[in-house]
C-alpha cells in the first residue's frame, strides 16, 4: 500500500467517527483536493465550523465542532469547504455568503441529496435549503430544527420555543424569563443583571420550575 492510501486509509477511519459511512469517501475525496488542515475541536457556542484561508504559503485551515450529531457534522464540512472552493475560485474579492458560495455549496449538497442515503426529512430539508441557501445551517431555521431532531437526547433540557412566555430557564449559567418572539429568537431577560438577551428558539434550555 502506497504512502497515500494509507493516509487515505486512516483519514477514512478517522472519519467514521463523525459522519455517515456512506459519505466518508465523498468527504475524504475534498479533503485531498486541495492543501489542508482538517481539525475536529471542542464545541463552540458561537458557530459550529469555520475556514481560514492559507496565507504566505500556509495550508487551508476548517474547523468543525466534535459535539454535533453526525448529519450536523456532514452538512457544516460541507458549507466550509464551500467556503474553501470559492476562495480558491475568487480570493477574498467576494462576500464571505454571496452568490458564489451559494453555488458552491448548493454544488456540494446536491450529490448528498442525490445519493439516496440521507434521511428523508433532511433530504427534504436541504433541498428546500438549496433553493434559499442562508449562511449556515443555523441560520435556516426549518433545515436547524430537522438537524436537531438528531441530536442525543439531554434529559430536563427542552427547546426554548417549547416552553410558554413568561417561562424561567438556565441557559449555560444564567438563569432567563423567556419574553416575546422577534423573529426566530427570544427577548429574554437574565434575572440576576435584568439584562435582555436575543435567544435562539431552538436553543436548548433547563426549564426552572
Amino acid at each position: 500500500m502506497s504512502k497515500v492510501s494509507k493516509q487515505r486509509q486512516d483519514v477514512e477511519e478517522g472519519m467514521k467517527k463523525y459522519i455517515p459511512e456512506a459519505f466518508v469517501p465523498f468527504v475524504v475525496d475534498l479533503f485531498f483536493e486541495s492543501p489542508l488542515v482538517f481539525k475536529v475541536v471542542r464545541g463552540r457556542k458561537s458557530k459550529l465550523g469555520d475556514f481560514r484561508a492559507g496565507l504566505n504559503g500556509e495550508r487551508h485551515r476548517i474547523t468543525v465542532n466534535s459535539d454535533l450529531n453526525p448529519w450536523s457534522f456532514l452538512i457544516t464540512t460541507l458549507h466550509e469547504f464551500a467556503h474553501l472552493h470559492t476562495y480558491e475560485s475568487h480570493g477574498r474579492s467576494v462576500q464571505p455568503h454571496g452568490k458564489e458560495w451559494q453555488n458552491a455549496f448548493r454544488k456540494l449538497v446536491l450529490p448528498v441529496v442525490n445519493s439516496g442515503h440521507l434521511p428523508k426529512d433532511i433530504e427534504n430539508a436541504l433541498l428546500n435549503a438549496m433553493v434559499r441557501v442562508k449562511a449556515s445551517s443555523c441560520s435556516d431555521h426549518e433545515l436547524y430544527r430537522v438537524l436537531k431532531k438528531y441530536d442525543q437526547h439531554n434529559p430536563g433540557k427542552v427547546l426554548l420555543e417549547q416552553l410558554p412566555e413568561q417561562s424561567f430557564f438556565i441557559l449555560g449559567d444564567k438563569s432567563f424569563q423567556k419574553g416575546n418572539l422577534r423573529r426566530k429568537r427570544y427577548v429574554c431577560e437574565e434575572l440576576t443583571t435584568r439584562r435582555q438577551y436575543l435567544v435562539h428558539a431552538l436553543a436548548e434550555v433547563t426549564p426552572l420550575k
